[in-house]
């Protein structure tokens, strides 16, 4: 039955007067494709914008949302520095982008509160070769590397660098 409906359909198409629609029509669906294509690579490659929320980088991020502007070339270079807003796959959730900020780099000695809210334990690590440390800056709502470890340099999506939404907020993310 459905190779009856593909026949049809063929024999359709068959019928349309392809010629007819060469010329200005075809360069207008090709200008398109081009357009799309160039969309996809400057958002997937260069630079794209991204909504963040969450209590975990409070008061850095509004727990309602900021729309910000995240670029993709630092994490393609390995251009990330310590005290850079970084959008990553989450390591616990492969399905969820987190917003952390990095506080250390590969060979990095990094100390850290074990569990802030009941006391002042401590531990130190030493970031593995091709990872970072992250951790939210509100420490006492943010899952980061305190409970998964240093995360893959290949989770990193992108460097938030602008808010841009909301209006009175613009500007640089320190």
């Amino acid at each position: 039955m459905a190779a009856g409906r593909f026949s049809s359909l063929f024999r359709r198409a068959a019928t349309v007067p392809w010629s007819s629609i060469a010329g200005e029509a075809f360069d207008r669906v090709v200008l398109v494709a081009k357009t799309v294509c160039f969309v996809h690579v400057i958002n997937n490659y260069v630079c794209s914008i991204a909504l963040v929320r969450g209590p975990s980088m409070l008061p850095t991020i509004n727990i309602t949302g900021d729309i910000v502007a995240v670029e993709r070339i630092s994490p393609r270079w390995s251009l990330i520095s310590v005290g850079d807003i970084i959008l990553l796959r989450s390591p616990e959730n492969p399905m969820k982008t987190v917003t952390k900020r990095v506080l250390g780099l590969e060979g990095d000695a990094v100390t850290f509160l074990v569990d802030p809210a009941k006391g002042f334990l401590s531990k130190t690590v030493l970031v593995p070769k091709g990872h970072v440390w992250v951790q939210g800056d509100n420490i006492y709502e943010s899952r980061d590397s305190r409970q998964f470890g240093p995360v893959p340099y290949g989770l990193i999506q992108g460097r938030a660098f602008c808010r841009v939404w909301p209006p009175e907020s613009f500007g640089s993310i320190g």
